[in-house]
């Protein structure tokens, strides 16, 4: 049996910068932190929703109930995974609370209930996720609407704009024909202006 706070129940680190996993291990209170231990117990990771464990229970259940100690976070994962209410049934029994199968019957209940919130929560994690994907086909979709508007609105300008600038040219080019007929039109009136007065000369002549 091991002598109380000399065996410790800690993390031990692994996997790489911004994605750290930990084996559970049983080591000596004064071993290095990553150092050397004496038995591997299971894993904890933290990067998953909810944090991924796989744990011996009745290997964790013996180090407890013998008296190893561990570090704050392995004694929230233990307490979650029912080790600490299992030493705690455990004294209930050997106490005369209750008897062996009322224990068994209590344990199988909390893990009863313990499936039905993991099964809740994950439920409840997917429909947020599918409410978080929608929310972003929603977000890209009125994105996207509103690069084609201004797609849209500086075709429009451009068209407009060469519209503007045909009709500019039009107008420009008919003025242009009008002053040139204009003009025409005065040449010819001044040519044939002499020559009516030559006619009008002559015929008394004739006379």
């Amino acid at each position: 049996m091991s002598k109380k706070g000399s065996t410790r129940i800690r993390l031990q680190r692994h996997g790489r910068k911004n994605y750290a996993f930990y084996s559970i291990v049983i080591a000596n209170a004064n071993a290095p932190r990553d150092g050397r231990f004496i038995e591997k117990l299971g894993t904890y990771n933290p990067n998953t929703d909810p944090a991924t464990i796989s744990l011996n229970f009745e290997r964790a259940l013996y180090w407890v109930e013998v008296g190893a100690q561990p570090t704050d976070t392995v004694r929230n994962i233990l307490s979650k995974e029912g080790v600490y209410l299992m030493k705690h049934l455990k004294g209930g029994v050997k106490k005369g609370a209750f008897d062996e199968a009322a224990a068994e019957s209590k344990f199988a209940a909390w893990k009863a209930e313990k499936a039905q919130k993991a099964a809740k929560y994950a439920e409840d994690l997917a429909k947020a996720d599918k409410a978080n994907a929608k929310a972003r086909l929603e977000a890209e979709k009125k994105a996207n609407e509103a690069v084609a508007a201004k797609v849209a609105e500086k075709k429009a300008a451009a068209k407009a704009a060469e519209e503007a600038a045909a009709a500019e040219a039009a107008a420009e080019a008919a003025a242009e024909n009008a002053e040139a007929t204009e003009a025409t039109e005065a040449a010819e009136a001044t040519t044939e202006a002499p020559a009516e007065e030559a006619t009008a000369t002559e015929a008394p002549a004739e006379a």
